[in-house]
């Protein structure tokens, strides 16, 4: 059977703390632009345009109904043939793009359903007050909606944390990936059970820590 779990653990920890740190980096990225991304796709959704807001609602409808493993695909193979300029560039950036579009479909979700969740009622009164639609936006709606957001853009962060095991297919030095070092090293069932005890630990810590955020928040109300 070979070494025992935590045998395995303690020789090899700077392995998976190298690819926790890799898949924390990685999910952060790929959270932190992608609300970016979808702020502004859930605007367009949003919008009195109706090509805007088509363009959002089919951006949306591809990245959240198609396999993100898939997604990765066609950003690693498909992007260096439509922009030849990016050839030059890392293989990491396209895994990358593809964790951040596909995160940002999910955050629009989020955002407009963040923005809907405000009485509508607010943003006829500030408009018949005379503020513009900007202000309106800006200094009534999004700081209610926020409330709504945060805690959602926590748990999508949670998702992505999982999500990033994909990139490991790729090469890319994150948790998942440490399975195929370690496989070289004749482990294989050792590491897996560790991966997934570090992920629920992450998972579980992160969920415990969105709850007291929640709870703060409904006390503010």
């Amino acid at each position: 059977m070979g070494p025992g779990i935590l045998e395995v653990l303690f020789e090899y920890w700077p392995i998976f703390l190298q690819g926790l740190a890799g898949t924390l980096k990685y999910a952060f990225i790929a959270v932190s632009l992608g609300s970016v991304l979808g702020a502004l796709i859930a605007l367009m959704n949003l919008s009195k345009s109706k090509i805007l807001s088509a363009i959002a609602v089919v951006y949306v409808n591809v990245l959240r109904g198609t396999p993100l493993l898939v997604q990765m695909y066609i950003a690693y193979f498909f992007l260096p043939i439509a922009i030849p300029a990016m050839n030059s560039v890392s293989k990491e950036v396209y895994v990358l793009i593809a964790l951040i579009m596909n995160s940002s479909a999910y955050v629009s979700e989020i955002i407009r359903g963040g923005i809907n969740s405000v009485d509508k009622g607010q943003t006829e009164a500030a408009r018949s007050l005379g503020m513009t639609a900007k202000n309106t936006m800006t200094k009534i709606i999004l700081p209610q909606a926020i409330k709504n957001i945060l805690p959602a853009l926590a748990n999508e962060y949670i998702a992505m944390i999982k999500e990033t095991s994909l990139a490991g297919t790729f090469m890319l030095y994150e948790l998942m990936y440490t399975r195929t070092i370690l496989a070289n090293k004749y482990l294989s069932w050792q590491p897996m059970f560790i991966i997934a005890g570090i992920y629920l630990i992450c998972t579980l810590g992160l969920t415990w820590v969105v709850q007291k955020l929640e709870k703060r928040l409904s006390v503010s109300d």
